[in-house]
């Protein structure tokens, strides 16, 4: 068998394992817009469906794991396309985090629903966050497709938007249940999703890093911003 017919069967089963992470990816955003969706009407069913697209979520990571095993074991590629493998996997393992904060959010929302507290709650400024969050996972996933460093280095600065968010909503929250005692419990549940939110973002961060790390080859967690920038330019 001919070096480029190798290749060419290389080439097609990295398509083939990309192609399944866009997948999964989509199908966690769709998770987390039914959990947006699940907060901001208090909607039971829509909690329910989220917990329901759980399972999927960790069956595709757990079946994209093993085509990469076995793309390695085979193939034992070296450089950029050993760096894709890795990051893909990487990827795999923040998108299936990013569900589980997302069912987070749907048992929180439960929580609240069965605490009889839900319309009280000062929950709709959660969604700006939410909404920023599931946008920020989009754009890392559109970014990886293309291996876009310089959409990376923007998903990057980006995330500090949520995180400031976060913290505006938590000052608000102690207040909140200051003014109410009796709503602290819910409250509390209130907070655990705004952490899932953070975290959504968080793991979209994570797959930015990877790109950067595919397309240049160095490592940028726990990089100053100016230095990655400098990097990529």
């Amino acid at each position: 068998m001919s070096d480029k017919h190798l290749s060419s069967q290389f080439d097609s089963e990295l398509t083939s394992v990309s192609t399944r992470v866009m997948e999964m990816g989509g199908l966690v955003e769709s998770q987390i817009r039914t959990a947006v969706y699940a907060l901001a009407q208090f909607s039971a069913e829509a909690a329910t469906e989220v917990t329901d697209m759980e399972a999927r979520v960790n069956v595709m990571e757990v079946e994209i794991d093993k085509e990469l095993s076995s793309i390695i074991a085979r193939r034992q590629p070296t450089a950029r396309d050993l760096r894709l493998l890795i990051a893909i996997s990487k990827t795999t393992a923040n998108l299936e985090r990013a569900g589980d904060e997302a069912e987070k959010i749907a048992r929180m929302v439960r929580s609240i629903i069965d605490s009889g507290a839900a319309r009280a709650l000062p929950s709709s400024e959660l969604r700006i966050a939410a909404d920023l969050a599931s946008g920020l996972l989009r754009k890392a996933l559109d970014a990886f497709a293309r291996l876009d460093v310089n959409v990376a280095v923007s998903i990057l600065k980006e995330d500090d938007a949520i995180d400031k968010e976060f913290d505006g909503f938590v000052r608000k929250l102690i207040t909140y249940m200051m003014e109410d005692p009796r709503t602290i419990s819910s409250s509390l549940d209130l907070l655990f999703v705004a952490k899932a939110i953070e975290r959504i973002g968080d793991h979209a961060k994570n797959i930015a890093e990877f790109i950067i790390y595919v397309v240049k080859g160095a490592d940028v967690r726990h990089t100053s911003m100016e230095t990655i920038e400098s990097m990529v330019r």
